[in-house]
């Protein structure tokens, strides 16, 4: 009687370290995502504000400064230039690494380890370790300061990233199935044009949303190769800050504004359509 009596409150005393444990994360957790958003409010008041000194609140409230913010740094062509870059990114890397996913899923050959951990090494490693070289590179073959460079050094991190995505979702068809329709007399195109690509779908809009969320927030890669014709929203964001000059808080915080704004519609889009889980996830028969 004695031993249950002990062990009861040794698991009362367990429980109750777990639930203290438990709060102690939930308010450290609370506390960032509380200091985060009152510095993203802290921004989007102050671009709305007339003037903001020593007060919990603007003194008035205007909507000029983001005209004078599309105006100044003209945003139009920036936006324009920021959107050429992720579609051609999302598309060329799209179009190189599905392909090159399918072989590495069905294929074994002689160093598959380690072309795949060559892979992983641009998504993990900070993108400025290996951008001073690319641009130097791309510098030396006169592609920096262009549309083309842009593109080419963004397609560094994303071919890997899609050939990381897409690999497990081509894990889970069964091979069986592409073996039936090479039984049936098709060929190769059609087994991946008519067989496949409907069942790779999800895989390649998933590749694709995050991709494009990934290119429109790099800024080491963009920064080290953009010239004045080939900025995005997050290079152009930097130059407004830290470039020469004098430029009013409310309108560098409108552009703040709108690239989150933007970033917060790519994530809320890539988390509607695609399942985290799924870009770990590798189903494999069992032996029988």
């Amino acid at each position: 009687m004695a031993t249950m009596t002990a062990a009861a409150t040794t698991s009362r005393r367990r429980v109750r370290r777990t639930k203290w444990w438990a709060l102690a994360l939930w308010l450290v957790v609370g506390f960032f995502f509380l200091n985060l958003v009152a510095l993203v409010a802290s921004v989007v008041v102050d671009s709305f504000g007339e003037s903001w000194f020593g007060n919990w609140l603007p003194h008035g409230f205007t909507t000029h400064w983001y005209a004078d913010a599309w105006r100044e740094f003209d945003l139009s062509a920036v936006l324009l230039v920021t959107l050429e870059v992720a579609l051609a990114v999302v598309v060329v890397s799209v179009v190189i690494g599905v392909p090159a996913s399918y072989v590495l899923a069905r294929r074994e050959f002689p160093g598959k380890r380690i072309l795949m951990v060559l892979f992983v090494l641009p998504v993990l490693v900070p993108p400025i370790t290996y951008g001073i070289p690319l641009a130097t590179l791309l510098y030396s073959w006169h592609l920096a300061g262009s549309l083309s460079g842009v593109i080419l050094a963004n397609l560094v991190p994303a071919v890997p990233f899609v050939i990381l995505t897409m690999t497990p979702f081509i894990e889970q068809i069964d091979p069986k199935v592409e073996a039936a329709a090479r039984m049936c007399g098709a060929s190769t195109r059609v087994v991946f044009t008519s067989i496949l690509a409907p069942l790779l779908i999800p895989g390649i809009l998933a590749a694709c949303i995050l991709v494009l969320v990934r290119t429109v927030g790099m800024f080491e890669l963009t920064f080290l190769t953009a010239g004045p014709t080939s900025t995005t929203l997050v290079v152009s964001l930097y130059d407004a800050v830290f470039a020469a000059g004098i430029r009013a808080n409310q309108s560098v915080d409108a552009m703040a504004a709108i690239y989150t704004f933007s970033m917060m519609v790519l994530l809320v889009i890539a988390l509607r359509y695609v399942n985290p889980t799924q870009l770990v996830t590798r189903v494999r028969e069992e032996p029988t």
